[in-house]
């Protein structure tokens, strides 16, 4: 009688203890929502934000405010979500350098596992081989064979430090043994002018931000650096299909929110966001952007966190480069 009685103390002292997070779940969202992104407006990650974040704030009945926090990297906005209330209403969406940065900067502020938790995973971008259309290449062995025959011309853009184009370049030299010297740019629309002068003759860029100059035949297209080819751009082989087998990088990310959210909050994002990721114009407008869209559970995410970062790891040891 004693234990049974204990029991049922245990059970309602229990109940009382997360009767605030279950009634503060239930209630959610009871104000506007904001989103931050750690990019400029325009590219992929500020792209599904407002998208997704217009059809999830019809749906929840809330306002969802797109908040761009750029700078250092994208560790300016990601350090922000990080020290953020825990309490769903400021989430955040990260892009490829989220997985990379962790090998690049001595003090970054927060940890890419530790200091979120993971909602969805939302996007792929596969990224371009992208060639000066003056060099005679058409694959990437004929464009490996060229920067070794001309190594003082191998120039390559990248989109800065802690890119993941930066990290596509690194992983294709260290698989290609080309002598490249890697040229870092404030992104896509300051790289393209060289490339397009001559001045670099390859950059990895995102199919969104290439894939114009593609086709007016500006650049070269000449792989693309996922497992898959790109529906964007279904004629361009993989790097792989051209005897780079283990080749595969790509910008990807989704949503996170800061470390210690409730449960019942980040499910009911996860769902409402795997809901909007399906809805017909959400898909083409993504789409039509070069964004490859995923979905899934939080724990599918962040498995693929734990995964890149064991990729990018050793991209950056093997590849010698120092974090600043």
């Amino acid at each position: 009688m004693q234990r049974t009685t204990l029991l049922k103390l245990l059970a309602l002292s229990t109940t009382l203890a997360l009767a605030p997070t279950l009634a503060a779940a239930q209630a959610y969202p009871a104000r506007p929502i904001k989103i931050i992104v750690p990019a400029p407006p325009g590219g992929a990650i500020d792209t599904i934000a407002r998208v997704v974040g217009d059809r999830i704030g019809a749906s929840m009945g809330q306002a969802v405010v797109v908040d761009n926090r750029p700078g250092a990297s994208n560790n300016l906005g990601t350090e922000v979500l990080a020290k953020s209330a825990p309490d769903g209403y400021t989430i955040g969406i990260v892009g490829g350098s989220h997985n990379i940065n962790k090998y690049l900067f001595k003090n970054l502020g927060w940890d890419p596992e530790k200091s979120f938790e993971p909602i969805v995973y939302t996007h792929e971008v596969p990224l371009v081989f992208a060639i000066y259309p003056q060099i005679p290449a058409k694959t990437l062995p004929e464009l490996v064979a060229w920067m070794k025959a001309h190594p003082a011309d191998a120039k390559v853009a990248t989109s800065g430090r802690g890119s993941a184009q930066e990290m596509a370049a690194e992983m294709f030299r260290l698989a290609s043994g080309a002598p490249m010297l890697l040229v870092p740019y404030k992104g896509s629309s300051a790289a393209h002018p060289d490339l397009l002068a001559g001045r670099t003759v390859l950059y990895i860029d995102t199919i969104s931000a290439i894939q114009a100059q593609a086709k007016a035949g500006n650049v070269r297209a000449v792989a693309v650096s996922t497992r898959q080819r790109s529906k964007s751009l279904p004629d361009v082989p993989t790097a792989s299909e051209q005897g780079f087998r283990d080749y595969d990088a790509n910008s990807n990310g989704g949503f996170l929110a800061p470390a210690g959210t409730p449960k019942a909050i980040v499910a009911r994002l996860n769902a409402e966001i795997n809901a909007a990721l399906k809805l017909p114009d959400v898909r083409s407008k993504l789409e039509a952007a070069g964004i490859e869209i995923q979905g899934g559970t939080p724990q599918e995410y962040a498995a693929l966190i734990k995964s890149d970062l064991d990729k990018w790891g050793k991209v950056v040891k093997q590849a010698g480069i120092q974090p600043d």
